[in-house]
């Protein structure tokens, strides 16, 4: 049997994590890459897509039921997706619910490392390291496209995210409007 197969049988034929039923295919799990059923996860085209280019955070919302299968594959990608969704108040709240036993969190955090260290340090103006739940400054007035406003030099951004879709930039709240910052134009509180 193959490893579609064998995943549609232990998914019910859904999405492992939104229950979706169309376009489903095997996900192989960091740092595996074998064709193992319990280091994979079937998986439909949009989770595929939010988990390379994230872009709806609220399509993970689906995880508050999916985050309790018993397969540690989902649990690790459940507690993955919720951890970089820290600054969503839901997310955290179903992060702080979320108990994985002791080697499923070890590999849920060996992943995770293993990504950020491929993934590029988003660095502010000064060289200073970003992540995510930064506080940073606005070095320059920047008009903000579509919003009809100008963010002022000196104007705080608090808990800014780093799963902006475009690489350099940073996601933060200015004047209550959630917006894509270019990270050259920042500096880390």
């Amino acid at each position: 049997m193959s490893l579609k197969q064998q995943l549609l049988t232990r998914s019910g034929q859904g999405c492992e994590l939104c229950a979706a039923a169309e376009g489903l295919t095997p996900y192989a799990i960091a740092p595996y890459a074998d064709e193992s059923l319990e280091h994979n996860a079937l998986l439909c085209a949009t989770c595929q897509q939010e988990l390379a280019t994230p872009s709806n955070a609220n399509h993970w919302r689906c995880l508050n039921d999916s985050m309790w299968s018993q397969e540690p594959a989902i649990q690790v990608l459940a507690w993955r997706i919720l951890t970089s969704l820290e600054s969503e108040p839901w997310a955290q709240d179903l992060l702080d619910m979320l108990y994985l036993d002791p080697e499923v969190q070890t590999w849920a955090e060996s992943g995770q490392a293993a990504e950020e260290e491929e993934g590029e340090a988003l660095l502010d103006s000064n060289g200073t390291r970003l992540q995510a739940g930064d506080s940073v400054n606005i070095i320059k007035d920047l008009d903000v496209k579509g919003a009809g406003f100008t963010a002022k030099r000196g104007t705080l951004v608090k808990n800014i995210n780093l799963n902006a879709s475009l690489p350099g930039h940073v996601v933060g709240r200015v004047n209550g409007v959630q917006i894509q910052l270019v990270a050259a134009f920042l500096r880390k509180v």
